[in-house]
C-alpha cells in the first residue's frame, strides 16, 4: 500500500485536489491500469518531452518554440505588459480577444498562509523585463482577493519611481474570484475598463 499512499500524496499536490479526491483518482488508476493509467502515463511523458514554460513570459509553449509566439510575434503591442498570476490566466485573456500586448506570469502570488513569498515569484525577472523592454504600461491582472491585492500593491510600490503607467483590471471580475472563473467577454470588458493602480 506504500505505492498507493505515494500516488495519493502526489495527486494531493495538484491544485484543487484534496485527500478524498486524490484517493478516488488513485483508486480509478489502479482499477484501470490498462486504460486510464496507461493513457495518463503516455500523456505525461509526452508533456515532459514536448512542453515547457516560456523563458520570457512563463506561458506554456513547445520546447522547440521557446520563447513562445506571444513573446516573439511582431504583431503584438510591445509597449503594454499584462502581469498575471499563472500561465492559465494568459490563456484565459487570449481567449477573450481583448488584449494584444505581452505577458508575464508570476507563477503565483504573495501568500504567507501558503508559504509563498517574494522569492517564490518571478518578480525579479518582471522588473528586469520592464527595464529592458521599455514598456509604457503594466496591467496587473490578479485575483481580487487579499493575496492578489498584496501582490499588486508590492508591484505598484516597486514601480512607483519609474515612468510607467500601472493599471489594474476594472469591472467585470467579481471580488474574491479569479480569471479562471470568468467568461471571455467578462475578461475582455475588464481589460478595456482597467484603471490606474
Amino acid at each position: 500500500m506504500e505505492s498507493f499512499a505515494r500516488l495519493t500524496s502526489v495527486l494531493r499536490r495538484l491544485p484543487g485536489i484534496g485527500r478524498r479526491s486524490a484517493e478516488r483518482i488513485a483508486t480509478k488508476l489502479v482499477r484501470d491500469s490498462e486504460g486510464v493509467l496507461a493513457d495518463l502515463l503516455r500523456a505525461l511523458e509526452e508533456v515532459r518531452r514536448n512542453l515547457c514554460c516560456c523563458v520570457r513570459c512563463g506561458s506554456i509553449t513547445s520546447v522547440k518554440e521557446n520563447p513562445c509566439s506571444l513573446c516573439t510575434s511582431a504583431e503584438r503591442d510591445g509597449k503594454t505588459l499584462c502581469v498575471v498570476e499563472d500561465p492559465n490566466d494568459i490563456q484565459i485573456i487570449e481567449r477573450s480577444g481583448g488584449f494584444r500586448g505581452r505577458y508575464h506570469a508570476l507563477m503565483g502570488k504573495l501568500s504567507p498562509m501558503r508559504g509563498e513569498g517574494l522569492e517564490d515569484l518571478r518578480l525579479g525577472s518582471l522588473l528586469k523585463r520592464i527595464e529592458n523592454e521599455k514598456f509604457e504600461e503594466v496591467i496587473l491582472a490578479f485575483s481580487t482577493d487579499v493575496e492578489g491585492d498584496a501582490t499588486a500593491s508590492y508591484i505598484v510600490e516597486a514601480l512607483k519611481d519609474r515612468r510607467i503607467k500601472v493599471t489594474r483590471l476594472a469591472f467585470g471580475l467579481p471580488v474574491g474570484s479569479g480569471l479562471i472563473y470568468a467568461d471571455p467577454e467578462t475578461v475582455a470588458k475588464a481589460i478595456k475598463g482597467r484603471q490606474d493602480a
